[in-house]
């Protein structure tokens, strides 16, 4: 197992505001947690090289933008060989309603989260998942309300 990257509570700090804005100015950044611009850069820069900090994005109100389906889809195989689970990990990665996939313990091998404009777009996705290739089992559960979206609790 990989060590954990160290960060300490300046880290944590950082990470919060860019968590819940991540436009926010260096300038601005920096002073929150007591730095200056410089410093507070290359803490930001050791994270993201690390792999703390993965990429810095826009959350979007998916209703606004016309995709106000999400669908939370448990996968279930037959098959858990190497080749399928590539197989399937390429299909995932390709699908652009996908945009969150878990492989997951208990009863569902994989959970994904699918964004759709609509039950028959969902229905066309879903003929298409099906169709690339073998599974035991597709259960999906549309979501009625978005209750909580949050960043990490650092």
């Amino acid at each position: 197992m990989a060590a954990r990257p160290e960060i300490d509570a300046t880290d944590r700090a950082l990470l919060r505001l860019l968590a819940h804005d991540a436009t926010l100015s260096l300038a601005d950044l920096a002073q929150s947690v007591g730095l200056t611009p410089t410093p507070c850069w290359k803490r930001i820069r050791r994270m993201e090289t690390a792999g703390i900090i993965t990429g810095r994005v826009a959350l979007i109100e998916q209703s606004r933008v016309g995709l106000p389906v999400s669908v939370f889809v448990a996968v279930e195989t037959a098959d858990h060989s190497a080749e399928w689970l590539d197989r399937f990990a390429t299909i995932v990665r390709d699908q652009q309603e996908i945009v969150g996939a878990w492989r997951m313990s208990g009863d569902a091998d994989y959970m994904l989260h699918v964004i759709v404009p609509d039950i028959a777009s969902y229905d066309a996705f879903y003929r298409r998942l099906i169709g690339l290739l073998p599974l035991r089992n597709v259960t999906s559960r549309f979501a009625i309300e978005k209750l909580k979206i949050a960043p990490l609790p650092l």
